[in-house]
């Protein structure tokens, strides 16, 4: 069949200009904020709750906004936040710097680090107070009944012990192969489970592990009664909390930075345990938790209702571009692909494999040309919209039967009118059908946009895992389901109003 090169994009134009002028007015506020201090912060609790008290430290010393992009992921996407500037601060571990950043494991000293870290424009402040190590522990009970006290108390047995390692830690060169090498332990593979660090304790408290790591200043090794093994061979490195800072940021922010730095050596361990488990088990938020260490009044919090419009409006800005880019470019691409063969495999073959990979892998591979925020997230999405869109609006066209081309033809209509009269008319349930899944995928896609600093529900959902908190969790997830049900029928009621009555009775 034959498509009309002429019109490629006036399908999705009219469609595209209205949701462009609906998305511009729902773009949260601050999205492109161009003077403010922005502070970051990994995604698990003492993350959090140390990213609220840098937050807060500088709001008391400066009149600069404030922007907290708190709970963005691992460690790799934390410090490339920093160097590319989406983020001008944030709390890290010498021990991970030396080991996971600088891959300086021989640099022990903090000069030597900060020489290291100098070097990349990058500036560390001292100890904050308390070393915060990897460990590995089991319940009391277990550790009793195998006699268990050290690491090394574990060779001979490990085959049979079922683990649950954080990601992080099963990737760290400083974590699990590392460690299994050092203490020559040989765990049985299929027995070794890779989680989120704060269901770890879930299942070793539900029986499902019996080995788990952790923080040696996690709140709830009292409250799941484990025991934390010895590091007898002195493997893990020192893990000292400190502020990482941008350079750029503390010449243009002095008065900034020296507040940050006051607080060295103000955070024992004990301290950092107790925080943690204000709001690990008392379920206290970050800001009151922080305020309180601070000896200051806690800000004003954001209600309920306000904290999830504003998810509301970022999830909606990300969904809404995602839609728009698989409209303007996936309908032209599936016309591209029906009237050239070649081009048209390349496309469809290109678009397939980006939808392959992991949704996280790509936002991390998107991070060193984008940095984080937003725009790794709008890239990403927009990639992810395009097969459904492509492949629908391809399968739908070359099911057109060419009889209706060739009449319309030889009654006289240009190439044009047949593209637009007749061809995507009649192609138009499976082209409609194809940015229907686009759309429900990147409402479902956009919560890890979270991970990058780019809001939206994930931000809520990301939250709740940290602190293994099921109702956090929901606020994010519920929202996001009902979005997608509203597009769904939101569709619905296009299908009603854009398919010809004849092909809604056949479809």
């Amino acid at each position: 069949m034959v498509v009309p090169r002429t019109g490629v994009a006036a399908a999705g134009l009219l469609a595209a200009a209205g949701l462009m002028a609906a998305t511009m007015s729902l773009m949260p506020t601050g999205a492109f904020a161009a003077d403010s201090i922005v502070v970051g912060s990994k995604a698990f609790t003492e993350g959090y709750v140390l990213g609220e008290i840098a937050a807060q430290t500088i709001e008391s010393v400066s009149a600069v906004p404030v922007t907290r992009k708190l709970g963005m992921g691992s460690t790799g996407i934390a410090f490339e936040a920093l160097k590319s500037g989406a983020i001008d601060v944030y709390s890290d571990y010498t021990g991970t710097l030396t080991e996971a950043i600088l891959k300086r494991p021989d640099l022990k000293s903090m000069d030597a680090i900060k020489e290291a870290l100098l070097a990349m424009d990058l500036v560390m402040s001292g100890p904050l107070g308390f070393d915060d190590t990897y460990a590995l522990a089991v319940k009391e009970s277990f550790a009793e009944q195998h006699h268990l006290h050290s690491i090394s108390d574990l060779a001979g047995a490990e085959s049979s012990i079922r683990a649950a390692f954080s990601y992080e830690f099963m990737d760290r060169k400083d974590g699990y192969q590392g460690m299994a090498e050092s203490y020559h332990l040989h765990f049985a593979p299929q027995k070794v489970n890779r989680m989120e660090h704060s269901l770890t304790y879930q299942a070793i408290d539900d029986g499902a592990v019996d080995l788990i790591d952790l923080y040696s200043t996690d709140a709830k090794i009292e409250k799941s009664h484990l025991r934390v093994l010895q590091d007898d061979r002195g493997y893990f490195p020192v893990y000292q909390a400190v502020w990482l800072a941008r350079k750029s940021f503390t010449e243009r922010h002095p008065r900034e930075w020296q507040a940050l730095l006051s607080l060295q050596g103000s955070i024992s361990a004990a301290a950092m345990i107790d925080m943690n488990a204000q709001a690990d088990i008392q379920h206290l938020s970050f800001a009151k938790i922080a305020a309180q260490h601070l000896g200051s009044e806690a800000p004003r919090s954001q209600s309920l209702k306000s904290n999830i419009l504003q998810r509301t409006r970022e999830h909606l800005w990300l969904v809404g571009i995602a839609l728009l880019f698989s409209i303007l470019v996936g309908i032209p691409l599936g016309l591209i692909a029906v009237r050239f063969h070649a081009a048209g495999q390349a496309i469809l073959i290109f678009s397939a494999l980006i939808q392959t990979l992991p949704s996280l892998a790509l936002l991390c591979f998107l991070i060193p040309i984008f940095g984080v925020g937003m725009k790794p997230a709008l890239a990403a999405l927009c990639m992810y919209s395009l097969l459904p869109v492509v492949l629908n609006t391809f399968t739908g066209i070359r099911t057109v039967d060419p009889k209706h081309v060739e009449n319309a033809r030889a009654f006289g209509l240009t190439g044009r009118q047949i593209l637009l009269r007749i061809v995507l008319p009649l192609a138009s349930p499976t082209v409609l059908a194809g940015i229907k899944t686009a759309t429900i995928v990147s409402i479902g896609t956009a919560t890890l946009a979270a991970l990058v600093g780019a809001g939206g529900y994930g931000a809520l959902i990301v939250s709740g895992l940290s602190l293994n908190d099921v109702p956090t969790i929901l606020t994010g997830a519920i929202p996001a389901a009902l979005m997608a049900l509203i597009a769904y029928g939101v569709f619905e009621l296009l299908g009603l109003l854009l398919i010809p009555a004849g092909l809604r009775k056949q479809s």
